[in-house]
């Protein structure tokens, strides 16, 4: 909103305090109708674990932008021993999408002081492939946190940015 666009969102947070996901979808544009992306036209699809991303395949294009944190959270089921986390999930992605970014968020964001800064590192990444000014993102990511991390977020950003 800050860029000048008309921005719509939708959350469903389903069992993300019992460790789920979340599901988001942010729209923005010169008039956005809906904040509900149609299956197959998402711009970008946004993973903060690896598994992620093959539950919202469908609503992906050959043009789509993957964006991935390279780690892998194993479910319930999976530490229960009743499912097996997929393997070769990068191959899978990479056979069928050209526009893939597994990106070690989470080591990025150690290095830069906390591992839960990944979800910065990752906006990083993002904002290469959207036409908002960085500083737009920096003013309104900092805006959101409290002072005493300002610092380790801004650098968990510049490190996204780097990263493609």
């Amino acid at each position: 909103m800050d860029a000048g666009y008309d921005v719509k969102k939708s959350e469903v947070h389903g069992m993300a305090q019992r460790g789920g996901s979340v599901t988001s979808h942010v729209r923005f544009g010169e008039k956005v109708a809906s904040p509900i992306i149609p299956e197959g036209e998402a711009d970008i699809l946004f993973c903060s674990e690896k598994l992620e991303v093959l539950r919202w395949l469908a609503y992906c294009n050959e043009t789509t932008k993957l964006i991935i944190n390279n780690i892998e959270i194993y479910p319930p089921l999976v530490n229960l021993g009743e499912m097996e986390y997929p393997k070769n999930i990068e191959k899978a992605i990479n056979s069928k999408f050209k526009n893939n970014y597994f990106i070690e968020a989470t080591k990025l964001a150690k290095e830069a002081g906390d591992a839960r800064a990944a979800n910065v590192v990752m906006l990083g990444v993002t904002s290469k492939f959207l036409p908002i000014d960085e500083e737009i993102w920096m003013r309104n990511i900092l805006a959101r946190l409290p002072k005493k991390i300002h610092e380790l977020n801004k650098i968990a950003f510049k490190k996204g940015r780097e990263v493609v």
